[in-house]
């Protein structure tokens, strides 16, 4: 059968004079992905969310003439679909009879846990890896692109590819400034957290915590740490692919959602014939974005 643990898995484990075992459980990272998602919860097999893309600016009116009047429409629309994720184990009557270390067998829920949780971090973190070329949101076209259709017209949240750096973290504050919603008007969207890579994690620290500009022998002051450009600092993901690129998260409200359809529970049962045991793990959830002003991407270089 398989996937089940017979005594021929390990069989060290049935004869005495083992010190120890190792390699099922390490520390952990603290859970990442929450750090790229604004949480919210559903109970139900999928959720919506209805662009409405409200109305453009106000002509003037001549003496004499009518008002003019504007429509608003609906928009883009995005579905989240919840992804049943789950792992289980079985393991012989005969291994839980004749293993002589049972306290030590017994963390194998704790692994079962452990690789539900890096599965969590890698689904949220490639949307942002894959987000540059595939998976296609609500608008019908990638995460991070040049090309968003608006009623305005093609929009941006694609930055100039630029390995991370000073000038480059300016730039891309300055386009999140420059953000309009969809009918064409300036809205007051805000940077507000910097993603990175173990490998950009110390060059991103120098950049946002020096006191002065960065790596130069100006006398300047650091303007990204004097004008707070970043509120929400720097948040380190170990499970982004690319080792160049980087992401900025904004204030926009229906950005970036991880939906919580059914937290991860433990369950155990045996069965009669063979006197196995079982135990699986089972939790839902989905990962997207509504509004692609949710967050910035750079590919760098």
């Amino acid at each position: 059968m398989s996937g089940v643990i017979t005594t021929g898995n390990h069989p060290k484990l049935m004869w005495p004079g083992i010190k120890g075992i190792w390699g099922r459980a390490y520390n952990e990272h603290p859970l990442e992905c929450v750090d790229l998602f604004t949480q919210d919860t559903s109970s139900q097999h999928y959720e919506e969310d209805v662009e409405v893309t409200g109305f453009g600016l106000a002509p003037v009116k001549n003496e004499g003439a009518g008002v003019a009047f504007d429509s608003e429409t609906q928009g883009t629309v995005s579905r989240y679909t919840h992804a049943s994720i789950a792992l289980g184990y079985i393991v012989t009557q005969e291994e839980l009879d004749d293993n002589l270390y049972e306290a030590k067998a017994k963390p194998r829920a704790m692994a079962n846990a452990f690789s539900l949780r890096q599965t969590k971090e890698v689904i949220g973190a490639n949307i942002y890896n894959n987000g540059f070329t595939s998976g296609l949101g609500g608008d019908g076209v990638v995460l991070f692109s040049a090309s968003h259709p608006t009623r305005n017209g093609l929009q941006s949240n694609l930055l100039t590819a630029a390995d991370l750096s000073e000038t480059a973290l300016e730039d891309a504050c300055i386009q999140i400034m420059q953000a309009k919603n969809s009918r064409g008007l300036k809205i007051s969207l805000i940077a507000q957290s910097l993603h990175v890579s173990p490998s950009d994690w110390f060059e991103a620290n120098r950049i946002l915590k020096s006191v002065l500009q960065n790596d130069t022998a100006n006398n300047a002051v650091n303007a990204l740490k004097a004008t707070s450009a970043l509120p929400g600092g720097i948040k380190l993901n170990h499970y982004f692919t690319d080792a160049d690129a980087w992401f900025i998260r904004t204030n926009a409200p229906r950005g970036m959602i991880h939906y919580t359809r059914r937290k991860a529970s433990l369950t155990r049962d045996n069965d009669f014939n063979t006197g196995n045991a079982k135990a699986k793990s089972w939790e839902r959830y989905s990962d997207g974005w509504s509004d692609w002003r949710g967050a910035y991407g750079n590919a760098g270089v």
